[in-house]
């Protein structure tokens, strides 16, 4: 069954030639020529997928976006902005919103079929339901890995056989993998200082085992020891990191898998990854300041591009911008001329502890 694309744009031809490109490529398409009428048809006939101009009368494109965001039944449909303007400020606006994409008039064809494809493929790989095994999770990383948004995924992982009494990793050391219990049984022990083993935890067969260090950036505090046993799939701590902290709907789809939906796990686990996101852009933030301010006089602003800033992170930019929004808010910076001016270095550095 084809996919629905609703156009929304006042522009008679664009909307269109718009419709038409979207209807030779075979998607079923809907339009609407403003924005009142197109969040009728959202409501009515929830699209596929929406794209919508910005700068439009009685309602413009951000409007729209926010109405539909707050609408249960079409908060989750991808919207992508279609605009003439390309100044930095109106694509961090949309971004922190939650638009999905944004493309810029005039465009080539394929540079927005792509963009629909794209969000496409995500879209149903976040619908999909996965099981919490290490299949389930092999086939998550591919579907992710096939839409293109992540390209340095690894194509397979290994599945290593363990003995009964060794260590799985040990207190203190870097964690390299997110562990996957196939079969057997591990524990996971503290040895307290008059050298008696306090045990932490204990797995089994469907556990993942080791993420906690990994999303919080430390050594790990307490040592793991195969107790029966064991195949263990090693997801590499590149691969992890990727998935967590480059798109925030798919590090949620992700943690679900991992957690097998205990709502606990799934809130503690996302509470540990916006955390770390939120340290090292405090972080980034940090260093970045002090290396504009040398000087010791006025406060100057960040003079780098938020794509530059996300690459310094290690993170997607819409991530960046989301955290950005929220340091703004909370007073830690100001955004002057759409650049970044730290308000609060000290608050910041806070953050890191």
């Amino acid at each position: 069954m084809a996919k629905t694309i609703l156009v929304i744009d006042d522009n008679n031809d664009l909307r269109e030639n718009t419709a038409e490109i979207l209807e030779l490529a075979g998607y079923r398409t809907l339009t609407a020529e403003n924005g009142k009428r197109g969040v009728d048809v959202a409501v009515r006939e929830k699209p596929s997928l929406i794209v919508c101009d910005i700068m439009m009368p009685e309602l413009d494109g951000y409007g729209v976006l926010h109405l539909l965001r707050k609408n249960e039944d079409t908060a989750n449909i991808p919207f992508i902005f279609l605009t003439a303007k390309t100044e930095r400020s109106d694509f961090r606006k949309g971004m922190e919103m939650g638009a999905d994409d944004y493309v810029t008039k005039p465009f080539e064809d394929i540079e927005l079929l792509n963009a629909i494809e794209v969000r496409l493929k995500k879209s149903e790989v976040l619908e999909q339901k996965y099981a919490p095994t290490a299949q389930g999770l092999s086939q998550f990383v591919r579907d992710i890995k096939d839409t293109g948004l992540m390209q340095h995924l690894s194509e397979q992982y290994a599945v290593e056989q363990y003995s009964k009494k060794q260590n799985l990793y040990a207190e203190s050391k870097r964690p390299r993998y997110l562990y996957y219990l196939v079969a057997g049984k591990v524990k996971a022990y503290k040895t307290h200082e008059d050298g008696k083993e306090y045990i932490t935890d204990l797995y089994s067969a469907g556990d993942f085992v080791g993420y906690s260090a990994l999303i919080e950036d430390k050594n790990y505090d307490d040592t793991a020891v195969i107790v029966e046993d064991a195949e263990i799939m090693q997801i590499p701590r590149e691969d992890f990191l990727t998935m967590i902290h480059s798109d925030v709907n798919i590090a949620a789809k992700f943690i679900r898998i991992i957690t097998q939906n205990v709502k606990e796990k799934e809130e503690r686990l996302l509470s540990l990854a916006y955390s770390s996101l939120r340290k090292r852009v405090a972080k980034a933030l940090v260093d970045l300041n002090q290396k504009f301010n040398a000087d010791g006089g006025a406060t100057h602003a960040i003079e780098i591009s938020r794509e530059e800033i996300a690459q310094y992170v290690g993170t997607a930019t819409e991530s960046l911008i989301r955290t950005l929004s929220d340091f703004k808010s909370e007073k830690l910076i100001d955004i002057r001329n759409g650049k970044i001016v730290v308000s609060d270095a000290q608050k910041l550095k806070n953050l890191l502890y």
